[in-house]
């Protein structure tokens, strides 16, 4: 008998190489993002593009676990101090669809991508 392992996400985007073109692409569209850049400009940026790669290789399936801070935790001041809303954290999905696209990504691909974002909406946003 044999049983299948379906692939994870992570698999399926091109692993760890996959993720740091993407997130490394990801920041510069952040960044240049007027609707989105205020909230990164007391940022370590290459800690957080660590951060990001690392949660979305857990994200993604690519590792069991996250050591980060949880997403209430670490967002909870750009919601508290700044703002942070559903409007703005549209733009960051909208600016991580797009840098996947642009890296070959399929749209059933993104689509899952988008899944896994919208399950966090509500801790990102502090709700």
């Amino acid at each position: 008998m044999t049983t299948t392992v379906e692939m994870s996400l992570f698999d399926k985007i091109g692993g760890a190489p996959a993720v740091e073109a993407a997130v490394d692409k990801f920041y510069d569209k952040v960044l240049a993002d007027e609707r989105i850049k205020r909230f990164f400009i007391n940022t370590d940026m290459a800690k957080q593009r660590q951060h990001q790669k690392a949660f979305l290789t857990y994200a993604f399936g690519g590792q069991p676990g996250y050591n980060g801070r949880g997403m209430r935790e670490a967002h909870k001041p750009l919601v508290m101090r700044l703002g942070l809303n559903d409007t703005h954290f549209d733009a960051v999905v909208e600016n991580l669809a797009t840098t996947l696209s642009e890296l070959g990504v399929s749209d059933e691909l993104i689509g899952e991508v988008a899944k896994i974002a919208e399950s966090i909406r509500d801790d990102v946003l502090c709700r």
